[in-house]
């Protein structure tokens, strides 16, 4: 049957992970600027998000919404539309998760029902994390690659920022509490009916059963 604590523990993760996952895309932190060679610069550094970049200067921040996002490349975009999409699906997730629950009483005693629901928002917390670690991890990859490509100018070499790291994190927390909750919503076996006890276990005949002895 449905184990309570591995579903709440498993919802648990699954909401920090989304919370998570949602400062991570808000916030500008997933590339940094870096200084190669002779283009050290400590008093200036640049941070760039999805949604913004943000200007570090003598301890001053300033940051700047992109003017247009149609004006980003494909790629920008395309990060953009699969962090939202994942934050959707745990959205989505979310409801289902709470009316299966085993400690709540939305659907009453019809638990086979409960646990389709929670099994559900655990394969929906699950696609949410690997949506999310799609374009966590190719923009990672883009930052590396620029970073050693020998063509490309000193002061547009970017470093990983601490959102790309933390995004990791979250997107493990999301498949890691979908996979727990789907694990405690499994049905361990159908419980003995009186049918089967009985055919299994005969009762014994009773004294009424017996038949009566014959006296002379």
């Amino acid at each position: 049957m449905a184990t309570t604590g591995l579903q709440v523990m498993g919802l648990l993760l699954s909401l920090i992970g989304w919370a998570g996952g949602a400062l991570v895309c808000a916030t500008p932190w997933w590339r940094v600027s870096a200084f190669v060679g002779d283009e050290l610069v400590v008093s200036e550094v640049l941070w760039e998000g999805l949604w913004m970049t943000c200007l570090s200067q003598w301890g001053k921040v300033q940051c700047k919404v992109y003017d247009s996002g149609l004006a980003l490349s494909a790629f920008a975009q395309l990060c953009r539309a699969l962090t939202v999409l994942s934050l959707l699906l745990c959205l989505l997730a979310l409801p289902l998760a709470v009316v299966g629950l085993k400690c709540t009483r939305c659907l009453g005693s019809q638990q086979e029902a409960k646990d389709r629901l929670v099994k559900a928002a655990a394969i929906l917390f699950v696609i949410s994390a690997v949506v999310f670690i799609l374009p966590v991890s190719s923009t990672a990859y883009v930052v590396v690659r620029d970073f050693y490509d020998p063509s490309v100018a000193p002061p547009l070499k970017r470093e990983l920022g601490p959102a790309i790291y933390l995004g990791w994190v979250m997107a493990l927390l999301m498949l890691v509490g979908g996979a727990v909750m789907y694990v405690g919503s499994s049905s361990s076996g159908a419980t003995p009916t009186v049918s089967s006890f009985g055919k299994g276990n005969p009762q014994p005949a009773t004294t009424e059963d017996k038949p009566d002895k014959a006296y002379v």
